[in-house]
């Protein structure tokens, strides 16, 4: 450890807070069980796909004692999807909590995500390769992978696996993808009487999964701390220079939370929330008139600079491009084979536009070729374009320059226009977590082997109370079926976990919403700063606004 810097060196140090309950002996935590639950739609067919799992009650761990805590076991985690700061701590929580019931009993990691249970890829978690992770960002401890739990023939493999190795639970850390998987796999063990259980974790930086019961994926804290400090201090330079517009994507695939949170903690010019810009009906031109009018009132004042956030999934909330994105889906989901032959942009770019229907087609028209491209790009394991690769922010920044020499053609603007483009994503997901997530991942961690030790399955570890201190936190467990609903995948009804968007009757779009007029022609811009691991409470172990607003903090 002689190359490590002085904060990682301090941050193995550091011993996550737990909530009351979970200090005590182990052996004198059981689960209390409330009463049964249905899940958020769709009740009838999900109740038709989970027999076994569905209507299980809500779980909340209170002192008392459960002969089971203390068996000899094995337990298999699996890191699934994009990396989010607090990964390491979850499995540094099932594995501090496994040896505490019983230190004979065997944690494994199954490496590079789901594949290494259909492959039987793992290895041990011992003392030394824990210490090494603990309160560190990234997924390196084992690896992730996006690889789907989906099949007969993969939940068979893997649980050949789990029998071959006397593995009797299942942790997987993941988004909703991820835990819909899980659940599936849950009912798949529980009708082949495995006797093995399946339990989640709730983790996303894009803040999405989550419902009344559980407040907040892991990562989204540590991820806004870190793209706020970003934005700061750009807003501290912009305000320094005086010269140049910056267009800041955000990462967050469809829900607008991080946009959102991030506004609310660095208050730039403009931040577009897509849930609004959807609910409005607004066109790209509106999106793009909203952005001018700023840049304009601001030029009046001698501002020639700014801020703009941009949410990374903005470009499918805008009605007609949605719709475009949409027909092209299903256009070369259908036609993959043919388009594959179409070996000039000029062609497939023929071809689609005689496919497409005349308004889609327009809009296609109308977009710069390099977006063009990018909506042509790979398709991700969906089948469906990858938002993340549209530069919405390069877009954004040509179209209302265009804007505005139309203006200054007719004299109705004079100021200048000179901006820059950023996107902020990667530099999030691997963060030291900030001492919140470490603390709420640690407790996760504990959650879930608590729940496995219960014999629950087809369950998601949960924390309530999160925006009280540590102490205070309420650990348990939700049924996967009660957040599912079902979707259309790959022209399939499927059981997904419904994504949370941002609700604009919620109090932190309300809050954000009542003071945007003034930031937007006023420089009121705040710098929140680096994360602070060591300090006062009210400097370092603060949740998210987003968090305090919702529960009225």
């Amino acid at each position: 450890m002689s190359n490590l810097s002085p904060l990682q060196k301090a941050r193995y140090a550091y011993e996550p807070k737990l909530p009351e309950v979970l200090r005590d002996d182990i052996a004198n935590i059981t689960a209390a069980l409330g009463n049964p639950t249905k899940s958020v739609a769709d009740q009838i067919q999900l109740l038709d796909l989970f027999p076994l799992t569905y209507g299980a009650p809500v779980v909340r761990f209170t002192k008392g004692t459960n002969p089971e805590t203390g068996k000899t076991r094995k337990i298999g985690v699996i890191l699934s999807g994009g990396q989010a700061p607090g990964g390491h701590n979850v499995i540094a929580g099932i594995f501090d909590a496994l040896k505490k019931a019983n230190p004979k009993s065997v944690l494994y990691g199954f490496k590079g995500g789901p594949s290494g249970i259909i492959d039987g890829d793992f290895m041990e978690i011992t003392d030394e390769i824990m210490d090494a992770y603990r309160n560190t960002g990234g997924f390196d401890i084992i690896g992730s992978g996006r690889t789907k739990l989906e099949t007969e023939e993969q939940f068979e493999k893997s649980l050949q696996v789990c029998k071959k190795n006397d593995i009797d639970g299942v942790v997987v850390i993941g988004g909703d993808d991820s835990n819909t998987n899980g659940a599936v796999l849950a009912e798949w063990f529980k009708k082949k009487n495995s006797g093995i259980t399946v339990v989640g974790c709730p983790k996303t930086i894009d803040g999405d999964l989550k419902n009344e019961l559980i407040e907040t994926s892991f990562g989204f804290d540590t991820a806004t701390k870190t793209f706020s400090e970003l934005i700061g201090n750009i807003e501290k330079d912009a305000n320094s220079a005086k010269k140049y517009w910056h267009f800041i994507k955000l990462m967050g695939r469809s829900a607008s939370h991080i946009a959102l949170e991030c506004a609310l903690q660095t208050q730039p010019n403009v931040c577009i929330i897509s849930e609004e810009v959807k609910e409005k009906n607004m066109s790209l031109d509106d999106v793009v008139e909203g952005i001018t009018d700023v840049i304009v009132a601001r030029g009046a004042k001698g501002l020639n600079f700014g801020v703009a956030l941009i949410p990374e999934g903005l470009i499918e909330f805008i009605p007609e491009v949605g719709r475009l994105i949409s027909e092209l889906n299903d256009l070369l989901a259908k036609e993959a084979e043919y388009f594959s032959t179409l070996k000039t942009v000029e062609d497939q770019r023929e071809w689609i536009n005689h496919e497409l229907s005349r308004d889609s087609s327009y809009v296609f028209s109308s977009l710069p070729r390099s977006i063009k491209m990018q909506l042509l790009d790979d398709r991700d394991p969906h089948g469906n374009v990858q938002v993340s690769r549209i530069e919405t922010e390069k877009l954004l920044i040509e179209l209302v320059g265009e804007q505005l020499d139309r203006m200054k053609l007719k004299g109705e603007y004079n100021g200048k226009f000179s901006a820059l483009a950023h996107f902020f994503g990667y530099e999030g997901r691997c963060a030291f977590p900030s001492n919140f997530d470490s603390d709420y991942c640690y407790g996760l961690g504990y959650s879930a082997f608590l729940l496995l030790s219960a014999g629950l399955t087809g369950y998601i570890a949960n924390i309530a109370n999160l925006h009280k201190p540590a102490n205070q936190w309420i650990p348990g467990g939700i049924p996967l079926t009660m957040m599912m609903n079902m979707e259309q995948r790959h022209g399939e009804r499927k059981p997904v976990i419904r994504k949370a968007l941002v609700e604009l009757d919620g109090a932190p779009f309300k809050a954000f919403a009542a003071q945007r007029e003034k930031w937007a022609v006023n420089t009121d811009y705040t710098f929140p700063g680096a994360i602070q691991y060591y300090g006062p409470t009210e400097v370092c172990d603060q949740p998210s606004k987003t968090l305090k607003l919702e529960k009225g903090a």
